[in-house]
């Protein structure tokens, strides 16, 4: 391709394309990597550079940093995207490195989307990676830890890279406005604060994003002076509903489970009704978020509020026969009933704690006048025997440790600790009321 043709395609690129820094000094956001002193500031420095994993967003620029690393390093760059790639590809691009390694070049081999490599592909990759003859530079919006196998993540470095916030988003848009070589310098464009900063919280730190959004925004701009100025209102052609769509089997999927969760654990409404909002805008499963309720209402509120469950069950099925538009409403019910209601995780600590003990008892057997007894030759065996029918005793409580149903050559536990919040006081008494009448019967048999 000659300089001509190499100049009308930049010309004809998207504008984020055209923008993409050149080299650390023009790169924004992710300061706690790229600035003096930091690692992979420090890395082009020392000209050291290692294998790593780039873990972020979408638009956090890590496909941009990998190029900036190598370009700077002065190293050979392969480039290659795991969903495109096979073994051939990367045995290809090992070639070309030994190529290189001869002229005495490093060669940095770019993965984009390294969570989408299947094993025979990263085993493929791994012993040119442990040689060094490949520095591989791995860009994911996954959890690394969870989608890239151990020898292969041993090797590398992982560093994580997060969403711009608005500050360097607007850095982002002015670089692009005042950029006559790339940008849309030329147009003297000329937009308000409040103009930037609504693209910029539209992009929801996605660099990539914003760059787009104010391309299309150019379209709309208005003649003005010896320029073009672009209006507020036309934003809302651009932008329409800002809320993107996320991956449901990503990081930021789970992300909002886990915030609406904790921010109901936590008795916070609001913000677990924000998150809700924000997961089924992005396209998550309202029913997702009442099967996390479900979990929540004996995890976290338990025995406090009795009736949690069975709101959380009802507004599940009110989802289903309503429909989704009224059903969210139902959702929302039990969500904000979850929030307000007093909170005791008695009934998981009982749980775990019943399964730990259980567990290590593996020789554990049923008292006998807690057993069967359909057979005459079960009852002769004693089985049954000693039984006392709850309905039939004072308070319908047989009391007395001699029928307490616990293992007898195990040592007594007590699993069940409910808290002083809500319903689970009532059952504190209870408890309470239940000892003093075993302590009684006791020391009534010991009499006799």
């Amino acid at each position: 391709m000659d300089m001509f043709q190499q100049s009308v395609t930049a010309q004809n690129a998207p504008l984020a394309w055209r923008m993409r820094p050149r080299q650390l000094s023009e790169y924004i956001g992710q300061q706690a990597l790229v600035s003096p002193g930091k690692p992979l500031y420090q890395m082009i420095e020392t000209h050291s550079l290692h294998s790593m994993i780039l873990w972020g967003p979408p638009g956090t620029g890590k496909t941009t940093l990998a190029e900036i690393l190598a370009i700077q390093s002065d190293a050979h760059l392969e480039r290659l995207s795991a969903v495109m790639a096979g073994v051939k590809d990367i045995r290809e691009s090992t070639e070309r490195a030994r190529v290189a390694q001869g002229q005495g070049r490093k060669t940095v081999l770019f993965l984009d989307e390294i969570h989408r490599l299947n094993k025979s592909q990263q085993d493929a990759l791994l012993p040119h990676v442990e040689s060094g003859l490949l520095t591989l530079i791995g860009a994911t919006t996954e959890n690394p830890s969870f989608e890239v196998n151990s020898a292969l993540l041993s090797r590398t470095r992982v560093y994580v890279l997060k969403s711009l916030n608005e500050d360097e988003l607007l850095q982002v848009l002015q670089q692009a406005l005042s950029d006559t070589e790339r940008g849309l310098g030329l147009r003297h464009i000329q937009a308000d604060d409040n103009v930037l900063q609504t693209l910029a919280r539209a992009a929801a730190g996605d660099a990539r994003r914003a760059l787009g959004l104010l391309e299309t925004a150019a379209s709309f701009t208005q003649p003005h002076n010896s320029g073009e100025r672009l209006p507020l209102e036309a934003l809302s052609d651009v932008i329409g509903h800002t809320a993107s769509a996320f991956d449901k089997q990503g990081d930021y999927y789970y992300d909002l489970l886990s915030a609406i969760h904790k921010s109901i654990r936590s008795s916070r409404t609001d913000a677990a009704l924000l998150y809700m909002a924000r997961f089924i805008q992005g396209g998550g499963d309202p029913l997702d978020v009442v099967r996390r309720l479900a979990a929540i209402a004996s995890e976290d509120v338990g025995n406090t509020d009795p009736r949690a469950l069975p709101l959380v069950m009802a507004a599940w099925d009110a989802y289903l026969r309503l429909g989704d538009y009224e059903g969210q409403r139902a959702i929302a019910h039990a969500l904000i009933h979850l929030s307000v209601a007093p909170k005791s995780n008695a009934i998981d600590v009982a749980w775990k704690q019943a399964q730990r003990f259980a567990a290590a008892q593996p020789s554990l057997e049923v008292p006998s006048y807690l057993r069967n007894a359909p057979t005459k030759l079960m009852e002769s065996l004693g089985h049954g025997q000693g039984y006392r029918y709850a309905h039939n005793e004072p308070n319908g409580y047989p009391a007395g440790s001699s029928h307490d149903c616990w293992p007898d050559a195990l040592p007594r536990e007590t699993f069940f600790l409910p808290s002083e919040y809500g319903h689970e006081q009532r059952f504190r008494q209870i408890q309470q009321q239940r000892l003093s009448l075993d302590e009684a019967a006791d020391n009534a048999s010991k009499k006799y």
